[in-house]
């Protein structure tokens, strides 16, 4: 590793996930694994990945700009300098950073990624578009791809699921999110954690409706938080906190995470209550994490590999009290956090996600006891994956009953609760809590 001395390291580094992610198909937290790992220090790679979320935010419009100031796109052996460019047209527009140090930093990254000889058309280009921005700028508000940032499917999905919300989902898509921390309990209160967060200097807030959450407005060293080694404190969005309250747990039942992984809503669950938690996941690798999160944390629950569409293959035969079904889903509630899905999910990706929640949610309701409640959750905010995923299941099964929560956050939807992105500065999140009828 070298020290970066001019500014390039960290605009390279972005610039080199980009191309994974909008060229190559490939999840961002992956691509900045490879990306980062030349960066000396936490500064540098905290800027990467900021400006590599800020590219993925604002793609269409970038792309448009570049090919306004570009009139050949590059060789494709030089598509890594349109990447490069972009970062810089971000950097430009947020203005955060002086204009000379920004187009300076971008000719540097050109010639530290062994594009030497585009180095003058990198100047060219920021210079240009500094001098032509207005008129430049002007023709993006006319396409709402470029003006917001989205696919248009997306968009269009959101106007007809939402029509009295969807440009508030869209602006808060794009708003960088807070840190929200879930408080375990069994180490401390929220109260002494706020405390501690404070005396050492975070500015930090609670919720009033989460009783587990607490909120930095600052972002921070996660590893170096007050409590966090020792297993006082876990990253949580506020919207993943509220499936436990949907659960009514109590202690001494049989309860079923049935997709686990990473292992947050399984480890809140241990958390709250003393119950016989089995974290089930489909992959295996995956379940290593609910393992680590389960002994950093010192809680102690079963681990399960198998299929939660497919239970005979892992099933004992013992109903359970709960089951929370966190179903794999769009994840287009959490593109503030994750602004690669935007562009990673397909329009045609949701009917096999329906078609697969559905089969799961008709597997795992036999084995919920008679009065025993599963709580449907998606970190979705389309309709097909949430309410009405919810209608045509309770469609299915008489013995099934909606659970009202009114009593917390979200916007009813006949059935289930809608927490909207930027909700309480919350993620987007659809849970959906049923009891199962005793059999007549």
């Amino acid at each position: 590793m070298v020290a970066d001395v001019d500014g390039s390291a960290p605009r390279l580094a972005a610039a080199r996930a980009l191309i994974q992610v909008l060229d190559q198909g490939r999840n961002l937290d992956m691509a900045l694994d490879s990306a980062l790992a030349g960066l000396v220090t936490a500064q540098d790679r905290s800027l990467a990945r900021r400006l590599s979320h800020a590219v993925l935010r604002d793609w269409p419009a970038l792309d448009y700009l570049l090919s306004a100031l570009i009139k050949r796109r590059p060789a494709r052996r030089d598509r890594l300098v349109w990447f490069i460019l972009a970062v810089g047209l971000a950097e430009l527009r947020d203005q955060r950073e002086p204009a000379p140090a920004v187009v300076h930093a971008a000719v540097a990254a050109v010639a530290g990624a062994g594009l030497a000889r585009l180095k003058g058309l990198a100047n060219a280009v920021l210079r240009n578009f500094q001098r032509q921005r207005a008129v430049l700028e002007s023709d993006l508000a006319a396409d709402p791809v470029r003006a917001w940032g989205y696919p248009a499917w997306l968009i269009e999905r959101l106007r007809h699921d939402w029509p009295g919300q969807w440009e508030r989902v869209l602006t808060a898509g794009n708003q960088p999110p807070p840190l929200s921390l879930r408080v375990n309990r069994r180490y401390w209160s929220r109260e002494k954690a706020l405390a501690e967060l404070v005396a050492a200097g975070h500015e930090a807030g609670s919720i009033a409706s989460l009783p587990d959450a607490l909120v930095l407005t600052r972002r921070a060293a996660i590893s170096a938080l007050p409590g966090f080694t020792a297993g006082g404190l876990s990253v949580q969005d506020g919207a993943a906190q509220l499936a436990v309250e949907h659960l009514e747990l109590a202690a001494g039942q049989r309860v079923l995470d049935a997709c686990a992984a990473p292992g947050g809503k399984a480890a809140h669950i241990l958390e709250r209550a003393d119950v016989d938690l089995t974290a089930l996941d489909i992959d295996a690798a995956r379940l290593d994490q609910v393992g680590d999160n389960f002994r950093r944390l010192k809680l102690d629950g079963r681990l399960l590999p198998g299929d939660a569409a497919d239970p005979m293959t892992w099933w004992d035969g013992q109903a359970f009290d709960r089951i929370l079904v966190d179903a794999p889903c769009s994840a287009t509630g959490v593109i503030r956090r994750h602004p690669d899905i935007r562009w990673l999910r397909k329009s045609g990706d949701i009917a096999a996600l329906v078609d697969l929640q559905a089969r799961i949610l008709d597997a795992l309701w036999p084995l919920l006891a008679p009065g025993g409640i599963l709580v449907y959750a998606t970190c979705s905010v389309l309709a097909a994956e949430n309410h009405d995923q919810g209608r045509s299941f309770l469609e299915r099964h008489e013995d099934a009953e909606v659970i009202d929560h009114d009593h917390l956050p979200g916007l009813a939807c006949s059935p289930g609760r809608q927490i909207l992105p930027g909700m309480l500065d919350m993620d987007g999140f659809y849970h959906l809590a049923m009891r199962r009828l005793q059999s007549a």
